[in-house]
């Protein structure tokens, strides 16, 4: 069963302001269950995991969570919670009330947006990820490449909190070979913790409009190397994807960028990991 653990939906009107930029043009329409459903169907991708769009309102997650309830391809949500509220737990049950709530396995801030490199340091941000973790959640890590180090801490001081790394930590592939080694170092201290898996994701976008399976090859087989099939995901990034390239170009970009694995390991990508780290369901 191949499982997509990493996609979008949403209705730009609903406050999606980050789509106003103009290199955006492409993807500033709504993306509906029904467009998922297609695109899911078409790749013969059987499950998914729907993540939080950067609106950063308490709606989407209502919305989100009401999406996986009436949508049966959407297994579960990922969804957003500012880390540093201080009520999070309090935040956290609420949403789990909400209908569809039982599919809630995750959260996610925009710690991307953050200038500091080092805001996963920041204490009322650890109290944030340990509430997480008390809630039984996984957090999902959307950050930059300066941003590796401050998450390898977290994960190193909050061993008890299940986090994924989405899109590898935005590697600069677009700048060629030379930011290769400082991130390749930062990911290796990142996956040695355990409590860590990361998402193969993002990457075509990452590369640029003129990606190429050989510009990927060097940042997959980095993450093959350091954390291992068992723990990384296949994810399309599906819509901001189709920025580069379409759902089923990303998913065979993968599976020719992945070094030689096994049938068992190449399973682990794109389906038994995601269903062990978020518990889908079966």
């Amino acid at each position: 069963m191949t499982v997509d653990a990493h996609h979008h939906l949403w209705q730009p009107e609903r406050g999606y302001s980050w789509l106003d930029d103009p290199e955006l043009a492409g993807i500033r329409r709504p993306f509906t269950p029904d467009d998922l459903r297609a695109e899911l169907d078409a790749a013969g991708v059987a499950r998914s995991v729907l993540v939080e769009g950067g609106r950063c309102h308490p709606d989407e997650v209502a919305e989100f969570l009401g999406y996986a309830a009436d949508t049966e391809q959407i297994a579960a949500v990922v969804a957003w919670a500012d880390v540093t509220d201080p009520d999070l737990a309090v935040t956290l049950a609420g949403y789990r009330r909400l209908r569809g709530g039982e599919l809630l396995v995750g959260v996610r801030s925009q710690v991307q947006g953050e200038a500091d490199p080092d805001y996963l340091d920041r204490p009322d941000v650890r109290r944030g990820l340990a509430a997480v973790a008390d809630a039984g959640l996984v957090f999902d890590l959307v950050i930059r490449d300066d941003q590796l180090p401050a998450a390898a801490r977290a994960a190193r001081d909050v061993p008890q909190l299940a986090l994924v790394l989405d899109h590898l930590g935005k590697p600069r592939i677009a700048d060629g070979e030379a930011a290769l080694p400082g991130w390749r170092a930062d990911l290796t201290a990142l996956a040695a913790n355990p409590n860590v898996s990361a998402k193969l994701s993002g990457l075509v976008t990452e590369a640029g409009p003129e990606w190429t399976v050989e510009q990927l090859r060097p940042y997959v087989a980095a993450a093959v190397a350091t954390f291992g099939p068992s723990r990384l995901m296949f994810g399309s990034d599906w819509p901001v994807c189709l920025l580069v390239a379409d759902y089923r170009a990303v998913r065979d970009a993968l599976v020719a960028a992945l070094p030689p694995l096994t049938d068992a390991e190449r399973d682990e990508i794109f389906g038994g990991t995601a269903v062990r780290v978020y518990r889908l369901a079966g």
